[in-house]
C-alpha cells in the first residue's frame, strides 16, 4: 500500500494523507500524478479531481458535504472549502432489505470466556462491589466507604473473592423534576443491575427528591441479597453502618466463581471519543468486524451516540430488522434533533475542534466513520436510557456523544465491556472495562499508558485486517476472563456522568 496516502473507496473524490505532506509534492493516485497545491496535515483530505462550487464530495463511497467554492485537484479539502448538506428534520422511507448472515470465523465457533453466572441469568466479567449514591450530597461518604472497605476487607481482594469496592459518584438526584428525574432514576437503576457488580450498596441521604423510597419503583424487582440500601440521615454512624453492609455484600459476592461461558453471553458496548480522520478507516471498521463476529456467535451489542448517527442514519435504517425497528430508529434520530431545537441550538454544530484538527470536516464525514463500529448485520432494536437488549443482535441506544455520558449509558444498558475507539486519546474509563483502541500508531506509541490496542497497524496493510481482528477478539475474551486488566482499570479511571435534560430547582 502507498505509505503517503490512502484511498478508502474506489468512488471517493479524496485521498487521505498518511503523513504531513508539503505543497509541491507529487503523488501518483488513480494512475495520474497529482501536484499538491497546499500543505496537507496528517489525516487530512486531498482533492482527486476538480470540484465545482456546490458539487458534492464523496468519501467512504458516501457524500460527506458540498464544496463552498471551486476546488482544484491537489488542494486541501477541509472547513475552508467544504460544508455540510444536512438540515433539520428529514423524511425517511422504510425499504425492507435482506442482510446476508455473517458467517462465524472457524476459529471462533466455540469461543468462550470465564465469567460469573448471576442469579437473574445475566453474566458478569468482573465481581466488583459498587456503591451507588442516589444523590450527589453523599458522594464523599461513598468515596470514603469504598476506601475504608478496600483497606478493611483487603483479604477478599487478595484472595480473589472480589475485585474491589468502587464508588460511582454523580451530581444528580435532587432538585430535579419530571422526565429529567426519571432519566436519572433509569440510569442509576441500570447501573445497579449491571452484572459486573456482584453486589451493590445504594447510598441515600434521606431528604433528596430521589430518596430511596422514591427510587425503588424505578429499580423494580431485585435480588435482596445482592442489593442493600442505606439512608445516612437515619443512622448515627453512617460509616460503621455502611461497612457492616459492605462486609455482608462481600460475603455474598464471594459465593460467585468464574465458570466457562459461551461468548454468546457477551454484551459489548461500542463508543468513539476524540475521533480523527483514521477512526473511520482503522479503529471503527475493526470494531465493526468484532461486532459482526460477536453477533454471529449470539452475543448482544450496543451502539450509542445518537448525534453521531446524523447524516449516516439512513444506512442504519436500511438494516432495520422490520418496520417497527425502522420506526424506532426514525424516532431516535428525530427526538434527538428536537432536543437540539428545544434549546435553540444548531443540530449540526459538530465535529468538535479536536475532530477538525484530526482531519474531520463535516458531521456526515464523522458519522459515516462512527457508525462503522456497528458492523454490517441487522439492527435488531432501539433502547432508551437504562434499557437492556432482550435478544442477540445490534441495538442502537439513545444518548449523547459525550464520552462520560455515553459510556455511563452503555453500562446502564448492561454492557460488560466497552470498546472505545479514539484518534486523539482519552484516559477516561467507565465502571466496566473500557478498551481504548487507537486509530493511529502515533497515538498508541505516545500514550501506551492510556491505550490498550493499536488499530493503526491497519494503515500498514489496509486490505488485510483479519489477523488484527483475531487478536482483538482474543484480547476481549481475555479481558472478559479476568486475565487482562484494561488501562482504565489499572489506572483506576472509573467514572459516571448522567445525562441532564431539565431545570434545576
Amino acid at each position: 500500500m502507498n505509505k503517503l496516502f490512502i484511498k478508502i473507496n474506489t468512488n471517493d473524490d479524496v485521498i487521505v494523507a498518511l503523513d504531513f505532506l508539503k505543497s509541491g509534492a507529487i503523488l501518483n493516485a488513480d494512475g495520474k500524478d497529482i501536484v499538491l497545491l497546499d500543505d496537507i496535515p496528517f489525516g487530512h483530505k486531498i482533492a482527486l479531481r476538480d470540484i465545482k462550487a456546490g458539487q458534492n464530495v464523496v468519501k467512504f463511497g458516501q457524500i460527506i458535504g458540498k464544496a463552498k467554492c471551486d476546488i482544484k485537484i491537489g488542494q486541501h479539502i477541509h472547513s475552508h472549502n467544504l460544508k455540510t448538506n444536512l438540515s433539520a428534520i428529514e423524511d425517511y422511507s422504510f425499504v425492507q432489505k435482506t442482510i446476508p448472515p455473517f458467517e462465524i470465523p472457524p476459529q471462533f465457533k466455540t469461543a468462550a470466556f470465564a465469567g460469573y453466572n448471576r442469579k437473574d441469568g445475566s453474566v458478569g466479567i468482573r465481581n466488583d462491589i459498587w456503591i451507588i449514591p442516589t444523590v450527589g450530597c453523599v458522594n464523599n461518604t461513598a468515596k470514603i466507604l469504598a476506601q475504608e472497605a478496600n483497606r478493611e476487607f483487603a483479604s477478599y481482594i487478595k484472595e480473589g473473592k472480589i475485585d474491589g469496592f468502587f464508588a460511582y459518584t454523580h451530581t444528580m438526584g435532587c432538585s430535579q423534576i419530571g422526565d429529567d428525574m426519571k432519566i436519572t432514576q433509569k440510569i442509576l437503576a441500570g447501573l445497579i443491575k449491571n452484572p459486573n457488580a456482584g453486589a451493590v450498596l445504594v447510598l441515600g441521604l434521606g431528604c433528596e427528591n430521589n430518596n430511596i423510597k422514591n427510587f425503588l419503583p424505578a429499580l423494580g424487582d431485585f435480588d435482596k441479597d445482592r442489593i442493600k440500601f442505606l439512608t445516612t440521615q437515619e443512622v448515627e454512624d453512617e460509616y460503621k453502618a455502611g461497612l457492616d453492609i459492605l462486609k455482608s455484600l462481600a460475603d455474598f459476592a464471594s459465593s460467585f466463581k468464574r465458570e466457562k461461558i459461551s461468548a454468546s453471553k457477551l454484551v459489548i458496548g461500542f463508543k468513539c471519543g476524540g475521533s480523527d480522520a483514521f477512526s473511520g478507516i482503522t479503529a471503527n471498521p475493526l470494531c465493526g468486524k468484532i461486532n459482526d463476529i460477536a453477533i454471529s456467535l449470539g452475543a448482544k451489542t450496543i451502539l450509542t451516540e445518537t448525534p453521531e448517527m446524523f447524516g449516516a442514519e439512513r444506512l442504519l435504517m436500511n438494516r432495520a430488522k422490520n418496520k417497527l425497528v425502522f420506526d424506532n430508529i426514525v424516532a431516535l434520530i428525530n427526538n434527538f434533533k428536537n432536543y437540539f431545537l428545544r434549546y435553540k441550538q444548531e443540530i449540526y454544530e459538530n465535529p468538535s475542534p479536536g475532530n477538525k484538527e484530526g482531519g474531520i470536516t463535516t458531521l456526515e464525514e464523522k458519522s459515516l466513520g462512527c457508525i462503522q463500529k456497528g458492523g454490517t448485520t441487522q439492527v435488531s432494536g432501539v433502547l432508551n436510557y437504562g434499557e437492556s437488549p432482550k435478544e442477540s443482535g445490534l441495538c442502537l441506544l439513545n444518548g449523547s456523544g459525550n464520552d462520560m455520558v455515553s459510556c455511563t449509558n452503555l453500562t446502564a444498558s448492561g454492557a460488560q465491556i466497552i470498546l472505545f475507539t479514539t484518534g486523539r486519546g482519552n484516559p477516561f474509563g467507565a465502571p466496566v472495562p473500557t478498551v481504548k483502541i487507537s486509530s493511529n500508531t502515533n497515538l498508541y506509541e505516545r500514550k501506551k499508558h492510556w491505550i490498550d490496542f493499536n488499530a493503526g497497524e491497519i494503515l500498514m496493510d489496509y486490505d488485510e485486517i483479519n489477523d488484527i481482528e483475531r487478536r482483538l477478539f482474543e484480547y476481549i475474551l481475555n479481558v472478559a476472563s479476568g486475565k487482562i486488566k484494561t488501562k482504565n482499570e489499572i489506572n483506576n479511571y472509573r467514572e459516571i456522568a448522567i445525562f441532564k435534560d431539565g431545570v434545576i430547582l
